[in-house]
């Protein structure tokens, strides 16, 4: 599907200069002399490699659709990952090109993720928003540390290190957010 170049938005996936790029941030710029266009972010679907671009309003790009499809995540085998299609049962096999810098440290057995495929080949996993994981190693706090609204290293038991708040203790759980690996809540459970 056709769109102009001040339409594209970040997570849409466009065939440029005979490549597929995820878009991954945009800017709208508007020079003082000539005309508009929106700056963007690009990077390579397939070797991951970056592209800053222009592209200006009247310029047009092809959109790629691509098809999604729930997946479940079922072991790692050194660094290749094996996911079973719910509907079918059908296994698929794939590197860690398709993930996002960081991804695979959230990636848990039997995690239900969408896998986006391009003409059959799988191009990107999506994880879950948060994953909820166990504190192994929390700071100690400082008197007068919960007074303000700071944070304290802590270690997950994926390996992980993040920041969380003060009254976080070893042993805890904790919802974390996959996309950055940020402190979003205590679990519930």
């Amino acid at each position: 599907m056709k769109i102009d170049g001040n339409e594209v938005r970040p997570g849409h996936v466009i065939d440029h200069n005979n490549r597929l790029w995820r878009v991954m941030r945009t800017k709208h710029v508007q020079p003082g002399k000539g005309g508009a266009y929106m700056q963007v972010e690009l990077r390579d679907i397939r070797d991951n490699t970056k592209l800053n671009d222009r592209l200006r309003a009247d310029q047009s790009v092809e959109r790629v659709r691509l098809e999604q499809r729930a997946y479940q995540f079922l072991y790692t085998d050194g660094e290749m990952y094996t996911f079973m299609d719910l509907e079918t049962f059908d296994q698929v096999t794939v590197g860690p090109a398709v993930f996002a810098e960081g991804q695979t440290d959230f990636l848990q057995e039997g995690m239900q993720v969408t896998l986006e495929f391009y003409e059959d080949e799988p191009l990107n996993v999506q994880l879950p928003e948060t994953v909820t994981l166990e504190i192994t190693f929390a700071e100690p706090v400082v008197k007068g540390q919960t007074a303000t609204a700071s944070y304290k290293p802590a270690t997950l038991d994926n390996g992980v290190r993040t920041m969380v708040p003060p009254h976080i203790e070893t042993g805890q759980r904790v919802v974390i957010a996959t996309e950055d690996g940020s402190y979003v809540e205590r679990a519930r459970d």
